[in-house]
């Protein structure tokens, strides 16, 4: 009996591909799983043929009747494959890749179901974007929990001008993305883009696609989401991928991330990012990814690396300080979102309404020279192209108004996209701090009951007392990182403003000395 599947989502196939195109609630007949790449050969009730992401589709019959949502790019009509065999399949130019739809950001914004949530069965990956916290131990195990003796990390924190900060590097890292291209595998079939990414500290280029960005994002988010700002990659994208638009601007969003995380002094050192910026090798960067999926020190047990040089800190203090940066952070979220709301409405508006009225005035203030001329009233030839000239500027001054949002709106939007990014990662990190304190007050009666000795009780204080140190520091890193970041780009944002406003004033001014004086 033919497999049917149903389709969740629309899709559009792209010319050259070899897809087929179908819309949501169709019933389509299943030809090839085999296929690879998180793709499925299809035909539809016309008779057409072509390649579906598998994600896309739910079955709706199969053999003895069982429904299943095919997911991770390789469930079966049979049953769900394990997650686990999805783990073990790390080759360097592997199945699933830039356009699969089962990584983890494939979800474009607006579908799925009514709530957001994924549709697919058990074998589907968990989107990290949306749910943040690590994997790893809970807050309250690590206050008692053997550190992992096989790690060589260490997360030095010194006392500052400022208070608790991280071991900053004598020479920042930086790193240049550039020369995208794109590239196919499956005789043609499956396509990706692929980005040059060029550290300063070897000036040795390594290529990769945007699935091993994913990849490292979802390690630094297992190691550090529970103690670092981790800010999400730009979406995925389904359709129009290979648009020199989108290629451009995922250049540019993929460039801000990882500059970001190489400013992040506890990031930038790790070892999983600095296998992602360096190893060109496909053993060695195998072996790596091994390596970083073995790491014992994830989630919670990442403060175990910590290691201050002060005093451990009182608990009545850190707690203040915890609730000035949860309300701070609070109140900058609402702020960055009313700040994203106005300026995407101004972009709206300078890019619409707004340049249509003055292509109006313009166009009035020729219509009135047109009617001038017919009068035929001799020695009004100047007042008429005076006239003319303003109609002109006006229309001039509505082409520049459409351009400037691209030249000044652009970075203040991207800078407040990105922290409203990090702000997102706070209450995560927030909560594990508080999770970890409120264990450590019940520690007296934990030790009156005999569940813990008195010993466990002061290495429950000695750690929450690291924990404090990272999440002071962490916080201090991103104070830091603010007054940069809305300096620099506040100043280009005016800078082009009176630029602006400057050409528009240039341009009245000419078309003012066009009139004579009576």
């Amino acid at each position: 009996m033919a497999v049917q599947a149903q389709v969740l989502y629309d899709f559009t196939a792209e010319p050259g591909h070899n897809e087929l195109t179908v819309r949501q609630g169709d019933t389509i007949t299943v030809l090839d799983q085999t296929v690879g790449g998180g793709w499925i050969q299809a035909q539809d009730s016309s008779g057409r043929t072509g390649l579906v992401p598998e994600g896309y589709l739910q079955v709706v019959s199969a053999g003895e009747g069982v429904q299943e949502s095919y997911a991770g790019g390789g469930a079966s009509v049979g049953g769900a494959v394990d997650a686990s065999e999805f783990n073990d399949y790390d080759d360097w130019d592997d199945e699933w890749d830039d356009q699969s739809v089962s990584s983890n950001h494939d979800q474009v914004e607006g579908e799925g179901d009514a709530a957001g949530r994924s549709t697919s069965g058990s074998a589907v990956k968990m989107s990290l974007n949306r749910f943040p916290f690590s994997k790893g131990p809970s807050p309250e195990v690590f206050l008692l929990a053997k550190p992992p003796s096989s790690s060589r990390e260490r997360l030095p924190v010194y006392i500052g001008e400022v208070g608790p900060v991280w071991l900053y590097p004598s020479a920042p890292l930086d790193c240049l993305i550039a020369d995208p291209k794109k590239e196919s595998k499956l005789y043609g079939l499956k396509s990706y883009i692929e980005y040059q990414i060029t550290p300063n500290t070897t000036n040795r280029a390594v290529n990769h696609r945007y699935k091993h960005f994913d990849w490292l994002y979802e390690r630094l988010l297992d190691k550090y989401g529970s103690a670092l700002l981790i800010p999400s990659l730009p979406d995925k994208q389904v359709t129009g991928r290979f648009q020199d638009d989108f290629i451009r601007m995922r250049m540019e969003q993929l460039q801000s991330w990882m500059t970001r995380m190489c400013r992040h002094p506890v990031v930038s050192n790790s070892d999983v990012f600095q296998l992602f910026l360096t190893c060109a090798d496909e053993k060695e960067w195998k072996a790596g990814k091994r390596r970083a999926e073995r790491d014992e020190t994830v989630g919670p047990m990442i403060f175990s690396l910590v290691e201050p040089e002060a005093l451990e800190l009182d608990a009545g203090v850190v707690e203040q300080k915890c609730e000035l940066y949860s309300r701070f952070t609070k109140s900058m979220e609402d702020v960055v979102r009313e700040l994203l709301s106005v300026g995407h409405t101004h972009w709206k508006r300078c890019t619409g309404p707004l340049p249509k009225e003055y292509e109006r005035i313009g166009r009035a203030f020729k219509n009135l020279s047109t009617v001038f001329n017919t009068s035929r009233y001799p020695g009004e030839e100047t007042l008429t192209d005076a006239l003319t000239a303003a109609g002109q500027t006006y229309e001039e001054i509505a082409e520049l108004i459409a351009q400037q949002p691209q030249r000044d709106l652009h970075f203040l939007l991207e800078t407040n996209n990105e922290y409203r990014g990090m702000l997102g990662c706070f209450p995560e990190i927030f909560s594990v701090h508080k999770s970890a304190t409120e264990k450590v007050r019940e520690s007296d009666r934990l030790v009156l009951a005999g569940k813990i000795s008195s010993i466990d009780r002061k290495l429950m204080f000695q750690r929450i007392s690291n924990m404090s140190y990272s999440l002071q520091a962490e916080m201090n890193h991103f104070h830091s990182n603010r007054i940069h970041d809305y300096n620099r780009v506040m100043q280009l944002y005016l800078q082009e403003q009176v630029m602006f406003y400057q050409q528009i004033a240039d341009k009245l001014r000419g078309a003012l000395n066009q009139f004579t004086t009576l």
